[in-house]
């Protein structure tokens, strides 16, 4: 039976991992930490996301949110651009549609390898809008679709990759080394992978720091009628950004159903500030957010106000400085890829880096299908490559232009790009958008 190792279980690991055992792969994943868990914030799924989620058998039910745009406005509440207008299928004005998201009904109806022909049934119920949901949702829906051919090993670090002189790819660990005919390097934009594949694709600080975290709905506030269930608020290199998930129950109301009251409910947000990572505590973080972000615009101080030191996860913004010249390797009759971060790294601005690493392992998976060791891997990785490279470096050069607008400092720069916002939004928000969308599994 064919053999690949995943080094990772974040979205990129867990979704490659899946996506290879239902090719018929046998798997072994191996995380460092000593479990498997999600990052206990919030993930924003595009449609693509969506797509790529229904492409890997996985299908979100009412864990997911929908999250319209809600508009950009200054921390004194004007509006820059104003939020979208309904559009048709419940969708909003001017955001893309995703094409080929699978219905369950049409997945299940096609063959493994004819479910690209279930796009047109897939038209009818693709999501318009991006989606909120818990990330530990997300997390934990990957990890059922495992099975049984994945075996996980946590609490080890692979520390190097073996890919010259071998007939086989393997990957060490202390004593550990773990030998397939397939490595995935799932293991993040620190990726001790990638440096020996591709050793100019060095990570890079994108020049500003993010934080995230979901207020539950027990302690969330309730927004004024006036606020948008999403929306974003934009300063001197300062953003703040929000989405409900779900509607709001008062304290000692019955969950809808069993164990509601954990997936459902709250608000997520997140916050960027211009600076290196901050090396005080995160209670100390949380004061200082309170303090930057004191008397913007309504709900930005009460989320904050609302927001307890647990929820809060702060999170580097960083790039590849330069992205690899291929995602696929061969190594002897096997071969090494890489997917997620670890391939392609791009700065938050898009929210598009748990997508992109799904869109890699329906890609992956559906290549894999039929592979044979040998000459056939190593056309199918360079066909992996061919398939990801241009999308994914057109997508990070929108990221850089979207870091430039959106985090721009300075008075006057600032005044020119508020006062010339809602024709960019037009020019460059859009267009982003629709490039991040236009995807097919």
């Amino acid at each position: 039976m064919r053999t690949a190792v995943v080094v990772g279980a974040g979205v990129a690991g867990l979704a490659a991992a899946g996506a290879l055992a239902r090719a018929g792969w046998r798997v072994t994943l191996i995380e460092r930490g000593e479990r498997l868990r999600g990052p206990g914030t919030a993930q924003l799924v595009h449609p693509n996301g969506v797509a790529a989620l229904r492409a890997l058998g996985v299908h979100l039910g009412d864990l997911a949110f929908p999250a319209p745009p809600g508009g950009i406005r200054r921390p004194d509440g004007r509006v820059l651009v104003a939020p979208a207008l309904p559009g048709p299928r419940g969708g909003s004005a001017g955001t893309p549609t995703v094409r080929s998201a699978a219905t369950p009904d049409a997945q299940s109806a096609a063959a493994p390898g004819d479910q690209a022909a279930s796009a047109t049934a897939a038209d009818r119920s693709a999501p318009d809008v991006p989606v909120v949901l818990h990330s530990d949702d997300l997390h934990d829906l990957l990890l059922a679709t495992l099975g049984d051919k994945v075996e996980i090993r946590t609490g080890i670090e692979v520390t190097s990759v073996v890919t010259s002189g071998v007939d086989w790819p393997a990957v060490t660990a202390g004593t550990h080394t773990f030998t397939a005919d397939l490595v995935v390097a799932a293991d993040g934009a620190g990726s001790v992978i990638r440096p020996r594949l591709a050793p100019n694709s060095r990570v890079a600080p994108a020049g500003y720091t993010t934080w995230r975290a979901v207020v539950p709905w027990f302690r969330a506030p309730r927004l004024p009628d006036d606020v948008p269930p999403a929306g974003e608020v934009l300063g001197a290199g300062m953003r703040f950004a929000y989405a409900t998930l779900g509607l709001r129950r008062r304290a000692g109301e019955p969950a809808g159903v069993a164990g509601d009251e954990q997936t459902h409910g709250g608000v997520y947000w997140y916050a960027t500030a211009p600076g290196a990572p901050r090396p005080e505590s995160v209670s100390t973080q949380l004061t200082l957010l309170r303090r930057w972000f004191a008397g913007w615009r309504s709900p930005v101080a009460e989320l904050l106000a609302a927001t307890q030191v647990g929820d809060l996860v702060p999170q580097p913004a960083v790039r590849l400085a330069e992205l690899p010249e291929r995602f696929g390797f061969r190594v002897g009759r096997g071969g090494v890829v890489l997917v997620g971060d670890a391939a392609h790294a791009i700065t938050p601005s898009l929210t598009q880096g748990a997508c992109l690493a799904l869109e890699d392992a329906a890609v992956l998976g559906r290549l894999m299908r039929e592979a044979v060791p040998g000459e056939d891997i190593a056309a199918r990785l360079a066909e992996y490559t061919r398939l990801r490279r241009d999308r994914v470096r057109r997508l990070d050069q929108v990221a850089r232009r979207l870091d430039r607008l959106m985090q721009a400092q300075g008075r006057l720069t600032v005044a020119a790009r508020d006062a010339l916002l809602a024709r960019l939004a037009t020019r460059v928000l859009t267009p982003a958008v629709a490039a991040a969308a236009d995807w097919t599994p």
